[in-house]
């Protein structure tokens, strides 16, 4: 079930409302996705006209819509996870599980995936990379920096979180 912004948004920090900020602004690029690809299959079949940019910046917002809002996805806990146990759980329980969760698995992906791509990023600036294709988007190195934005926002998300998690396990267990 995804938690949607309300009194729980007002107490939350500067990194997290940045990040809602920045999730709900990428988000409004699904309706222009819809848009412009209604738009590139009426000018394909209806006018016989295309262009490659066109068609390669809803790739572009497709990219930036699930790499920028995924710390908002998580902000949200809209996340996907096996909640079998999780969703019967008490909330100390859930705790341990979205603490550890952080720190043994989101993290150490969100450092690893960072480190992975400096160098395949680095080197799509290095050489001013563009699109292979006649009449596409330049500066194809703007779009690969996504790969570095992505596990920075997650993990300044989870980082965020961590408080939370802290409170939600040091919370003496329900007396049954």
């Amino acid at each position: 079930m995804v938690k949607h912004d309300g009194p729980v948004a007002a107490h939350r920090g500067p990194v997290e409302r940045a990040i809602a900020l920045t999730g709900r602004a990428v988000a409004w690029l699904t309706l222009t996705m819809v848009v412009l690809t209604f738009g590139v299959v009426v000018l394909r079949y209806g006018f016989d006209k295309g262009w490659i940019w066109l068609q390669e910046s809803v790739t572009w917002m497709h990219a930036a819509v699930f790499m920028v809002a995924a710390a908002w996805t998580l902000q949200l806990d809209g996340h996907v996870r096996v909640d079998i146990f999780y969703r019967t759980a008490s909330p100390r329980r859930q705790g341990w599980v979205d603490l550890l969760g952080t720190v043994v698995f989101l993290a150490p992906f969100c450092i690893f995936l960072a480190w992975v791509g400096w160098d395949y990023v680095a080197a799509s600036w290095r050489m001013g990379e563009a699109s292979r294709e006649a009449g596409g988007l330049p500066a194809v190195y703007l779009l690969k920096s996504l790969i570095l934005v992505m596990p920075l926002l997650l993990l300044a998300q989870a980082l965020a979180a961590l408080p939370r998690h802290l409170a939600a396990v040091r919370t003496p267990p329900a007396i049954t």
